[in-house]
């Protein structure tokens, strides 16, 4: 027979395995019959297997509560409290236990032999239990993380309700460098222990120096909810909030279009945490994505280039500097992105569209580009396409020429301006030659039918330049 003080030497570190004896316990206990209290006593049974620990215990209160002499309801209130790893709040039920049945026993007065010897392994497990937890101990305060977090692996395996081990895991976790690790250990022992402020502060901190303010702001909150007056969780409140606004200040104006904006917003994010790596390259990488949209591509890759020389699997930073590289016409540049961008997701649809149209354009460039014969940017607006064309046009007009070769070159080149002027400043036909088809190639075209603006110089005599479409009105003639 086991005496109860030889068990609950123990119970500060093995509590579990006082859920085991309690059963054993109750099922000799002589207690006076309550229905209420029976129907308490159950129910929180129930609620603590289940790991419903604030439940149970308001079970167990109820039980105390109603049948103050029921040793029972102060006993597995106790398990509860030592569940929770409030030890303190566990003795004196223990010790209001002892008082109310002196005789008090973990089995019962005649145990058969199959209960004692579980009782017996139990105790043994119980040492091997405490030897773990002197080690783990020993091996955090010498730094060695790894052998502490394969120590308390072990013990939580069995004790999966100690909130003070769970807490000390997650320090070892951090320290070896695995802060998710960690944030799943610290939000368990937020649920078992009550008011853990320290475990809602600790989880905020991880996720903000993961990047995820999002989640920060959001735990921060529950530990002021415990306690508004918390000093730290109040400072990182703000300074979190502070962060959260600007980002989604940046994120509303990038989804108008206002990229420029955006962009302020995003060098301002920097500014406010310019310690955590991570919130610089997440601003460096929208920076470089609002400069790809606003077709500012020297600056996009630039920008780009910078983050991915800190992530160079960055998928994001590679399709928008590919973007960049595509109005840069740096086709093998834009191709190499978008192929490196796939490997890293290869069912990404933009990236397989975005290739595709860069192979089309480095082909079509090896043919005939309207962009180059009137010498203007892929984003250049219409005025300026017409007014490249026009300079163009007046250079290249055959009145110009009197030699019989030049004449017949400047027919040609004369020819190319006109049907680049015809191209870019038609916005569907721009779209086909931007997607790397040519309007004007009858190869490229179905149906056949020839195409209009393969014409001799016959065909373009008394073309006017100055004019934005639509009938020709006079004809040049230079002497």
């Amino acid at each position: 027979m086991v005496a109860p003080g030889s068990v609950t030497s123990r119970l500060g570190s093995v509590f579990p395995f006082l859920l085991v004896l309690v059963d054993l316990q109750y099922e000799g206990a002589e207690c006076g019959v309550n229905a209420d209290v029976e129907k308490h006593l159950e129910l929180g049974k129930k609620l603590l297997a289940a790991g419903q620990l604030a439940d149970a215990l308001s079970q167990f209160h109820a039980a105390v509560d109603g049948d103050p002499d029921n040793y029972i309801a102060y006993y597995r209130r106790a398990t509860v409290f030592l569940a929770m790893g409030k030890s303190k709040a566990a003795l004196p039920d223990l010790t209001k236990v002892i008082e109310l049945k002196m005789d008090f026993t973990a089995l019962k007065s005649n145990p058969s032999e199959n209960e004692e010897k579980e009782a017996q392994a139990q105790l043994i497990k119980s040492d091997e239990m405490q030897r773990l937890r002197s080690q783990a101990l020993d091996a955090f305060e010498s730094s060695d993380y790894t052998a502490a977090i394969t120590f308390l692996d072990k013990i939580l395996e069995v004790c999966v309700w100690d909130a003070e081990l769970r807490e000390l895991r997650a320090e070892c976790f951090i320290k070896e460098g695995e802060p998710r690790k960690a944030i799943s250990d610290l939000k368990a022992a937020s649920k078992l222990k009550n008011d853990n402020t320290e475990a809602f502060y600790k989880i905020s901190t991880l996720y903000y120096q993961l990047g995820d303010h999002e989640l920060s702001l959001s735990e921060v909150r529950e530990c002021l909810k415990l306690d508004q007056d918390h000093k730290r969780c109040f400072a990182h409140y703000k300074q979190v909030k502070k962060l959260n606004k600007l980002i989604e200040s940046a994120e509303e104006l990038i989804r108008d279009g206002r990229y420029t904006e955006a962009t302020s917003k995003y060098e301002s994010v920097m500014k406010t945490e310019p310690s955590v790596s991570e919130y610089t390259i997440r601003s460096k990488e929208r920076i470089c994505h609002c400069f790809s949209k606003d077709e500012k591509p020297v600056e996009a890759i630039r920008v780009c280039s910078e983050v991915l020389q800190m992530e160079a699997d960055n998928v994001n930073a590679l399709k928008d500097r590919a973007e960049a590289y595509l109005i840069e016409e740096m086709y093998d540049e834009a191709i190499q992105d978008y192929e490196t961008a796939q490997e890293h997701n290869e069912n990404d649809q933009q990236i397989r569209e975005g290739l595709e149209k860069a192979q089309r354009l480095l082909k079509q460039s090896q043919k005939r580009d309207y962009y180059k014969i009137l010498g203007v940017k892929r984003n250049a607006k219409k005025q300026e396409i017409i007014k490249a064309y026009r300079k163009l046009a007046l250079q290249w007009h055959p009145d110009n020429f009197q030699n019989e070769e030049e004449k017949k070159k400047a027919e040609k080149k004369f020819i190319d301006i006109a049907a680049a002027k015809e191209v870019l400043s038609d916005p569907e036909m721009r779209k086909k030659f931007d997607d790397g088809e040519d309007p004007l190639d009858a190869e490229t075209q179905q149906g056949g039918g020839g195409n209009p603006f393969h014409r001799s110089w016959n065909s373009w005599q008394g073309f006017n330049p100055f004019s934005s479409g639509g009938p020709f009105r006079f004809k040049f003639h230079f002497n």
